[in-house]
């Protein structure tokens, strides 16, 4: 015998969700495998502790800190963590002088340099310098500069006999013979302790690379990191737009800084390649990261930093531009391990109030509807299933961690699972009450259901987005797992739960009404139609599913059926 349509798609539908599962089952397995991934979701801080460190502000005599300047590093180091993918941190002020940044698990490097590093960007002219570097700056749009040869001969001393005033950033006069005579005396090893950081962006500057193997007189700051818009990390291409494999920093500059760069590239691109005047200096919290020559003329804004870069570090100064340099600096004062601020006993409570809450729903399930409630029950199943797959994946791709916040996301996503199944399951009985045949009322069940199931999760998922993007810490994680089950919820009703009354309809124990199916039309109060006619239904004790369905009657449907019956008996006798 040949399936019916329903059935077929039923099947279909199922298939899809089998191809879902094994496939999250695959990618997290692979992860397990070939990767960082772990079965178990990462937990959050509240959970399972972290790591403390404390940032104290570097600040010169007689300076003083700003709440002002505590907020907007607080801010700025909130984004970096959350762009490297550490979840659920915490980024507080303590009193009113130092910034506490509490980390799940143990940081990496990379993170500690997110969180320590001001990223105070400068782009300043090379005046003068005993050695070449290899590295290289240019537009995507321009062809891409060879590397300045580190054979080439060391520039004759400068001469400090400055007579005039400078008359830009790379005039040889800013150089006094005291300045000089510095430069000739500085020792890189000692760099950090100069302050170069918080140099005044007017006045020329002594620095060294960031390996302390090159020295620089660099001239005044004329673009400053504040005037960068956007920062991304990549491999840089040739002119060709093939790959080189060298890592390297994508910055864009907003108006003003185009414009600042383009006037900068056009005066340097005059000197000759052998002058180090030619060089464009990109300095990072007081030290030169990268000093290209000028091959072109940059007018797009849009220019690449590459040098001694792999993709963790030029990832790592990508997002520390985006967000923008710390009003101040820091210093780690401690760095020291915390443990759970609530621990297992919370998570514990939280996964026994969600067992309690799991297990009231199966009880009112089977109760209301019967071996109709399995469906329910499966259901729930499904989408535990997918929704543990998904927390996990995030949790090594994305650096997600669970929190006792995103666990009572989950438990209230219980009920609001239950309440798609809920409205499903009531549509098909008003199907039957009206006469229909099961087959026949799980389809136009579904149809009028699907609205109201799609209105109700887009409220709901648009409240988690909003939520996400407007809170901070670990109402976020209540609000991605809101979101997350959501979508599963969706996903579960389409492929699983719809999919399966469409089988149970196609069965004789569910098709035929049997008391315990919970789809008795019987007991439902149906009117069912004869021959032209209808006829009304036989009258039986009631019992309390037929009480139920008269008390859930409107005004209308009684009136209306009244009249029916009234119309039944008027043809009755006059035939």
């Amino acid at each position: 015998m040949a399936r019916s349509t329903p059935v077929k798609k039923a099947w279909r539908s199922l298939a899809w969700l089998g191809v879902i599962t094994v496939g999250l089952t695959a990618l997290l397995a692979g992860g397990v495998l070939f990767s960082t991934a772990t079965w178990a979701p990462k937990l959050a801080l509240d959970l399972e502790g972290g790591t403390q460190i404390i940032l104290a502000p570097r600040l010169e005599s007689g300076q003083t800190v700003t709440q002002e300047q505590l907020d907007q590093a607080v801010s700025i180091i909130r984004d970096r963590i959350d762009a490297a993918g550490v979840a659920e941190a915490e980024v507080t002020t303590q009193g009113g002088q130092n910034v506490v940044v509490s980390i799940p698990g143990e940081p990496d490097a990379q993170t500690l340099a997110r969180i320590q590093s001001s990223a105070k960007l400068e782009f300043r002219p090379v005046i003068y310098t005993d050695v070449a570097t290899s590295s290289s700056v240019d537009s995507t749009s321009s062809p891409t500069p060879e590397p300045t040869d580190s054979s080439s001969p060391t520039p004759e001393p400068l001469a400090t006999t400055a007579t005039a005033a400078p008359t830009d950033a790379s005039d040889p006069n800013w150089v006094s013979p005291a300045l000089y005579d510095e430069y000739l005396n500085f020792d890189c090893s000692t760099l950090e302790d100069t302050n170069a950081n918080v140099a005044p962006a007017d006045e020329p500057l002594i620095t060294c690379e960031q390996d302390g193997s090159f020295k620089y007189i660099l001239g005044p700051v004329e673009v400053s990191g504040e005037t960068i818009s956007d920062a991304t990390s990549g491999l840089v291409p040739n002119s060709q737009g093939v790959s080189t494999g060298v890592w390297g920093v994508f910055i864009t500059f907003n108006g003003e800084g185009t414009e600042q760069f383009a006037q900068v590239t056009e005066r340097l691109y005059g000197f000759p390649d052998t002058d180090p005047r030619n060089r464009f200096a990109i300095v990072l919290d007081g030290a030169v990261i990268s000093a290209p020559t000028t091959n072109a003329i940059i007018t797009d804004g849009k220019p690449v930093i590459s040098g001694n870069f792999t993709q963790e570090t030029a990832k790592v100064l990508a997002d520390q531009l985006k967000f923008g340099a710390l009003p101040i600096g820091f210093e780690v004062q401690s760095n020291e391990t915390i443990s759970a601020t609530l621990g297992t006993t919370q998570l514990q409570s939280g996964i026994i109030a969600g067992l309690i809450g799991l297990i009231l729903v199966v009880i009112y399930s089977l109760f209301q509807y019967r071996l109709l409630g399995t469906v329910t029950i499966a259901s729930l199943v499904v989408a535990a299933v997918l929704t543990y797959l998904v927390i996990a994946i995030l949790s090594w791709r994305q650096g997600y961690r669970l929190s006792l916040a995103g666990v009572a996301g989950l438990i209230v996503a219980i009920g609001l699972t239950v309440d798609s199944f809920i409205v499903y399951f009531e549509r098909i009985r008003d199907e039957l009450r009206d006469g229909r045949a099961l087959e026949g009322a799980v389809e136009a069940g579904w149809k009028r259901a699907l609205r109201t199931i799609y209105s109700s999760k887009t409220i709901n998922l648009l409240s988690a987005i909003i939520l996400f993007f407007l809170a901070v810490g670990n109402v976020r994680g209540f609000a991605l797992t809101l979101g997350i089950t959501v979508v599963i919820d969706v996903i579960v009703v389409v492929l699983f739960t719809h999919p399966m009354l469409q089988l149970l309809a196609a069965t004789k124990f569910f098709s035929s009404g049997h008391p315990a199916s919970g789809l008795d039309p019987n007991a439902l109060g149906a009117v069912y139609r004869g021959r032209a006619q209808f006829r009304e239904p036989v009258v039986a004790p009631k019992s309390g599913a037929s009480r139920e369905a008269a008390k859930r009657q409107t005004i209308a449907e009684r009136k209306a059926a009244e009249l029916d019956a009234a119309s039944t008996r008027t043809k009755g006798k006059d035939s």
